[in-house]
């Protein structure tokens, strides 16, 4: 395992690993993370394992911007549009798409995390670092000690800052549903 800090000469290694299939574990605003990218699958499969997670549950997409997020599909209706006001920031969107499909979209308050998101393409498939059913990790050290020996890199960036998982709230045809109370309080 491989620890570095979470700066400049980082975010280039761990656009490499990422873009080449690997696993990062990486700070956010809420709480530690484990990403991978999107174009490859048998990745996500590798973190479901690693965490213990049962297949029926998703993985979220960080997204760089706004532009990111509807660039992906996500439909963009007024009430998502009203919602994504609240980013960058401890809210994940959870929204249909052009696909048929849902996704559960967020854009964290965290400078160079949205740069590397931006050179990952613009969004990275990501979960909280814990073995499922336990407290997702604040900092880079709990994080290692959970699922640290099964990445490719961890970026330690210090405690995460809310050291609270972000509210989850699903946009769909009968309204708003809060899935899961967070950092973010709704209005």
């Amino acid at each position: 395992m491989r620890v570095l800090p979470f700066d400049e000469t980082a975010l280039a290694e761990a656009a490499t690993v990422l873009l080449r299939g690997g696993v990062v574990i990486l700070p956010t605003d809420t709480v530690y993370g484990v990403a991978c990218h999107p174009a490859f699958p048998e990745t996500l499969e590798r973190i479901r394992a690693m965490k213990r997670r049962d297949a029926a549950k998703p993985f979220q997409l960080l997204a760089a911007d706004l532009e990111a997020v509807w660039g992906d599909g996500a439909e963009r209706t007024p009430e998502a549009e009203r919602l994504a006001s609240y980013w960058p920031g401890a809210l994940t969107l959870v929204l249909p798409t052009a696909k048929g499909r849902t996704e559960g979209y967020r854009v964290p308050d965290h400078r160079l995390l949205c740069r590397l998101l931006t050179a990952c393409g613009g969004c990275l498939r990501c979960t909280s670092v814990n073995l499922s059913g336990e407290p997702p990790a604040k900092d880079a050290q709990e994080a290692a000690a959970a699922l640290g020996e099964s990445v490719d890199l961890v970026l330690d960036g210090g405690a995460a800052r809310l050291g609270v998982a972000s509210t989850v709230a699903a946009i769909s045809a009968q309204g708003v549903k809060i899935l899961r109370q967070g950092a973010l309080i709704l209005q």
